[in-house]
């Protein structure tokens, strides 16, 4: 039977109302927030959400870091039949008014001063916004409340009156919009319901076999609907307990202090695990380096016979003792069994990298527009297979297009464009598949992989079709490159922008005798480009002729979503970096 989100979320602050919910650290301490006192907030704030002239059907937009008032406003928007909408921290002003005014918000809830002084630019041109609300500090300003005044301000709405939104929703209401952080135009409100988020997250729940002795670390932005379904939805569905990050710099010192036992990362997360560790590697005495080589050989060896089902090779469990179990508690990941990267493309130098550490990570494929999750693995036998993002949901159809794109169908996809029909009709077909703009490939078990994206395929000025990614991956697997952008769209030949890896700057400086000291003087010296141009070469010699990359630049900087090359989820914004680095472009195709 469908079930809205208020009937699970009482049920399971009924039956754990004193086991902890949530923990965040304030002034060095964790502090608790059990089921009964999480549940109890989430209608208080519901109430004063009411109260402040929240009305049925019209938004809240929230603005912030994750923290349990994140989550509690999130909940008490839809507790009160309302819909929140969560905006990127990173956003301008403009952008937060473009998400505020299409969404109707009625409701800003913003972190501190900082994030407050964006819709006090923007609060004018917001015909729907009646109040502003901070989670941490306060203004004199009449129009804001700070987060101490709601228990206050809720008392002017009854809990009938509340309880009555409550039983106004139906399972299939629209209650979140994820508005997607679009790598070219403004971003689409993605409706998304009661039931696609109780059913989806329930899937991967049974499938995980999740429950109240789960350990959860929120740290991915919450606007992104990969964060929402694993630490804000899930738990309250199994009745696990999540630990807020610090931020994001302090993930791998918070990452030892929970031990968690799910860990979803994005691939720029793992990449950066995987840098720190290859650096301390680097300086470890030359026995431990051959014991590690030794332990890591069984342990490549070890995960690919896991997948076929085959016994591990002979010796794998000391090599577990000696490695394998210490890099996990270094890491703080002991306790954990499902490690996952989703979100963007993840190189097969990082899955392998880490799975030659015993630590099997499997992808996630999906998108805001089937409530995330698409796909799911497990490092089972059988259940996974390292650089392919699995099998679908449990439930739910994948199938393949004429021109290979990925399609699908089930419980999980979304109710459509939020105030965009034309939009909707596109993506789902009369028969319900939702069509996902990637182009992949599906196994004899059913596995997927994602090979492209259908709008990012270029289109040489011969007529060949080439997807960028594939080049893009084995570009990154040079040692010394950090991003790549493959450029070659209407073009004679193909060429590359390159980011440098700051980690492992000295090391390759100095293997290339170069005299540079730093990003901007490599990106400079001739000695060290022409290391560079060695290193292409042996990509190109495994590529089709017409794939070669024949010029690179070198772009003293890395890519960011400050810089506003990069979305919030690390995806890259081809757009913006064909038109940030146009002088750079055409200056190899001169």
């Amino acid at each position: 039977m469908k079930k809205t989100i208020m009937e699970v979320m009482k049920n399971t602050a009924e039956k754990n109302r004193n086991k902890v919910a949530l923990k965040t650290k304030i002034g060095g301490e964790w502090k608790e927030m059990t089921w009964g006192e999480y549940y109890d907030q989430v209608k208080i704030t519901a109430r004063a959400f009411i109260a402040l002239g929240l009305e049925q059907g019209k938004a809240i937009s929230i603005l912030g870091n994750n923290c349990p008032q994140w989550f509690i406003s999130d909940l008490a928007a839809i507790f009160a039949g309302a819909v929140p909408g969560g905006i990127y921290t990173t956003n301008s002003p403009e952008q937060c008014k473009f998400i505020a005014s299409h969404s109707e918000a009625n409701i800003a809830v913003v972190e501190n001063a900082e994030q407050l002084a964006k819709f006090k630019e923007i609060r004018n041109e917001l015909q729907d916004l009646k109040a502003i609300v901070m989670m941490n500090g306060s203004d004199p300003d009449p129009m804001v409340h700070s987060w101490a005044e709601l228990p206050k301000i809720a008392q002017k709405v009854t809990e009938d009156e509340l309880n009555k939104r409550i039983k106004a929703q139906k399972p299939d209401d629209c209650c979140t919009l994820i508005y997607t952080s679009g790598t070219t135009g403004n971003p689409k409100g993605v409706m998304i319901s009661h039931d696609n988020i109780i059913w989806t997250a329930g899937q991967v729940i049974d499938l995980i076999k999740g429950g109240p002795d789960d350990v959860i670390i929120s740290y991915l932005p919450l606007s992104h609907i990969a964060e929402q379904v694993v630490s804000l939805h899930g738990p309250y569905i199994m009745g696990a307990t999540v630990w807020f990050a610090e931020s994001i710099d302090k993930l791998g010192d918070n990452l030892t202090e929970v031990h968690p036992t799910v860990f979803v990362g994005v691939p720029r997360v793992w990449e950066k695990i995987q840098a720190k560790m290859l650096a301390i590697g680097a300086t470890a005495p030359p026995l431990r380096k051959k014991i590690v080589a030794w332990a890591k050989k069984k342990g490549l060896a070890g995960g690919y016979a896991l997948q076929e089902g085959k016994p591990y090779p002979f010796m794998y469990g000391l090599a577990s003792k000696l490695i394998f179990s210490k890099v996990r508690d270094k890491l703080g990941l002991d306790r954990c069994r499902i490690f996952i990267s989703t979100a963007a493309p993840i190189s097969m130098d990082t899955l392998e990298y880490f799975l030659s550490l015993g630590i099997p990570i499997t992808e996630v494929y999906g998108m805001s527009e089937c409530t995330g999750p698409g796909t799911v693995s497990l490092p089972e036998p059988f259940k996974f297979r390292t650089g392919w993002a699995g099998p679908a949901v449990p439930g739910t159809e994948i199938a393949l297009g004429e021109d290979g794109e990925v399609l699908m169908r089930g419980r999980h996809v979304f109710k459509g464009y939020f105030k965009n029909e034309e939009a909707t009709k596109q993506t789902i077909d009369p028969e319900g598949w939702l069509h996902s703009g990637d182009v992949g490939i599906i196994d004899a078990k059913g596995f997927l992989k994602i090979t492209d994206r259908i709008k990012e395929l270029i289109i040489t000025a011969g007529g060949e079709n080439i997807p960028p990614q594939v080049l893009e991956g084995k570009l990154k697997a040079i040692p010394i490159v950090n991003q790549v952008v493959v450029i070659g769209d209407r073009r004679k030949y193909m060429t590359a922008l390159f980011t440098l890896d700051p980690d492992k700057l000295t090391a390759e400086l100095a293997a290339a005798g170069s005299p540079a000291k730093n990003m901007q003087e490599a990106a400079k010296c001739e000695k060290f480009k022409a290391y560079l141009q060695e290193k292409v070469e042996e990509v190109n010699a495994t590529l089709a002729r017409v794939q070669t990359i024949k010029k690179f630049v070198i772009i003293p900087t890395e890519f960011t979503p400050e810089g506003g090359e990069l979305t919030p989820t690390m995806k890259m914004k081809r757009r913006i970096i064909n038109e940030k680095y146009a002088k750079e472009i055409e200056s190899m195709y001169k």
